[in-house]
């Protein structure tokens, strides 16, 4: 302690001697370097950022659909200035990888060989290559252990010698076991394990789907994708049995709630629906002729005034032969091989004569064709709802609800009206697009529900809260009773005892009337009365008292209304 304030002191002495520009100089530096410091110590805690793909990425619809596929992960990405997308850690960057991979959102133009990259420096170029080996195997191994469903997996890739003809070269192979985690659907699911695949062709150069081999423990093959089709199918059949089940309980969900708002839940309860659906896919190519409309129907006439025509003649053309006898055939110069066709020979030196005449017609006629894609659609919808009646308690002459022989309420039920059956018909068919030619039925009834345990229930709360009632009432009534016998009770005893006290004073009063008689005729009589020790001490009081209200009267009336009060 004594040393620091020998230091403190030094120090005070060594600021007092400073001139002010030397002080401000002094107090610039310490900012400085305390700033600096801070500048430091917040660069060092940053977090260091992973990149997802050495790559930059320079596409933003890219950037923002990898972003946005991360996020779905629960994990925080970033992008660098120079278009990198960056995670917190090594470990999340290739569960990231593989995901990004295995849903093809790695961008075309991106190097997939930047997502390996990694500098290695041997000796010799077998070295080299062992170690390239090696750090790809080690590379898609821990890229295939980051996928959630995968608990351990072994990778063995087999690159061989480059030989000088192609036809010589044996292909690049590789295998992989996997271990899934428990509850994981990795055996199954197709597309996770199309995801392994291409990660080890994005990872092997040369590398073909042919020459993979996905197994899992037990060594079955999973990437035995046209072994798969009968699984594929079932699995199209269950996805195309959810989507009927999901337009199923849409349709159901808007007809309920239509009922329901004009019938109330209670009524509305019994609704089935069935839809059959055509889930095939086909191309349709029609082609259809039309009569062509000369004119068109006139409107508002009763009949049908329209003309039509199956064709129209676009253009005619006609063509006339004649020939009489053999006619002049030019042979042409001596020597010279004729120009006549060999038609016309065989009918030299004949005689006769011939007519022909050819007529050609170009007709137009309405033709349209179509070609379409025929998607899934529905072939036939098939609705049945119930509506129940209305159930009203029947009442007596005094306004109180009827009872049976049974000890039951007696109960009046009101169908459902006719027309209110078709109105809703009608409604069911605007809400699912009725169509009667693709055999579409819709059927409302009014059937009674079977209320019986309602009813029991609800005579049961009736008839337990008439007992309620009564017990109430009775407790009332005596609780009543027993407060006005208490009442007239204590007006008897306070009467009584008014008449006591009265009775007490009068007494008293004659007593007293008594002794002062008494005490007066000694007096006159020359008589020596001796007083009782009470008697002094009940006349030393009285006179205490008549003396204490003399001098404080508010507070002996203050004694007197409380007693009062109290009486």
């Amino acid at each position: 302690m004594e040393f620091l304030r020998k230091i403190i002191v030094q120090i005070r002495n060594l600021w007092g001697k400073m001139a002010m520009i030397q002080r401000i100089i002094l107090i610039g530096i310490a900012v400085a370097v305390i700033g600096g410091m801070i500048a430091l110590f917040t660069i060092s805690s940053a977090p260091t950022l992973v990149p997802v793909i050495d790559a930059p990425i320079r596409d933003e619809a890219a950037q923002d659909r990898i972003i946005m596929r991360i996020n779905q992960e629960g994990v925080k990405a970033s992008v660098s200035p120079a278009g990198i997308v960056q995670v917190s850690d090594d470990a999340t960057a290739k569960r990231m990888r593989g995901i990004l991979i295995r849903e093809d959102l790695i961008p075309s133009g991106t190097d997939p060989w930047a997502i390996f990259d990694r500098d290695r420096w041997t000796i010799t170029d077998f070295e080299r290559n062992v170690n390239l080996r090696r750090a790809i195997t080690q590379m898609v191994t821990d890229h295939i252990k980051a996928i959630d469903d995968v608990d351990d997996a072994n990778v063995t890739i087999v690159s061989p010698e480059r030989e000088l003809f192609a036809a010589d070269q044996d292909p690049v192979t590789a295998s992989v076991v996997l271990t899934p985690k428990p509850g994981s659907d990795i055996l199954g699911n197709r597309k996770k394990i199309e995801g392994i695949q291409k990660i080890l062709k994005y990872a092997v150069q040369g590398l073909s789907d042919e020459n993979i081999a996905i197994v899992d423990t037990n060594g079955n093959l999973l990437n035995d994708f046209e072994g798969m089709a009968a699984f594929d199918r079932l699995s199209l059949i269950e996805k195309e049995q959810k989507l009927i089940l999901q337009q199923e309980t849409r349709y159901r969900a808007l007809i309920l709630k239509s009922l329901q708002d004009i019938y109330t839940k209670d009524r509305v309860r019994d609704l089935n629906i069935k839809i059959e659906m055509d889930m095939s896919k086909r191309a349709v190519d029609t082609e259809e002729y039309f009569p062509i409309t000369i004119k068109p129907r006139t409107p508002g006439l009763p009949y049908d005034d329209s003309q039509l025509a199956q064709s129209i003649t676009r253009s005619t053309n006609t063509s006339v032969t004649k020939w009489e006898g053999t006619g002049l055939n030019p042979e042409g110069p001596a020597g010279v091989e004729g120009q006549t066709p060999p038609a016309f020979k065989d009918m030299q030196n004949l005689y006769g004569s011939m007519s022909q005449e050819t007529l050609f017609k170009n007709e137009e006629i309405n033709k349209k064709t179509t070609q379409e894609e025929k998607s899934p659609q529905i072939d036939r919808v098939t609705v049945s709802v119930n509506i129940d009646g209305k159930w009203k308690w029947k009442y007596t002459q005094k306004g109180r609800p009827a009872i049976l022989p049974d000890g039951s309420i007696e109960r009046e039920y009101t169908p459902v009206p006719a027309e209110d059956l078709r109105s809703s018909q009608y409604l069911i068919q605007n809400a699912i697009g009725y169509n009667a030619a693709r055999g579409d039925a819709v059927t409302v009834q009014n059937i009674p529900v079977d209320r019986t345990n309602q009813f029991r229930d609800e005579d049961t709360a009736y008839f337990r809260d008439q007992q309620i009632r009564t017990t109430i009432f009775v407790f009332l009534s005596g609780l009543v009773l027993l407060l006005v016998g208490f009442i007239l009770f204590r007006l008897i005893t306070r009467e009584f005892e008014r008449r006591r006290r009265i009775a007490e004073e009068l007494r008293a009063q004659r007593e007293q009337a008594a002794r002062d008689a008494a005490i007066a005729s000694a007096e006159e009589g020359g008589v020596d009365v001796s007083i009782s020790v009470e008697e002094r001490t009940r006349m030393e009081l009285q006179e205490s008292v008549a003396n204490m209200a003399k001098e404080h009267p508010e507070d002996v009336a203050r004694l007197i209304r409380t007693w009062l009060l109290e009486e």
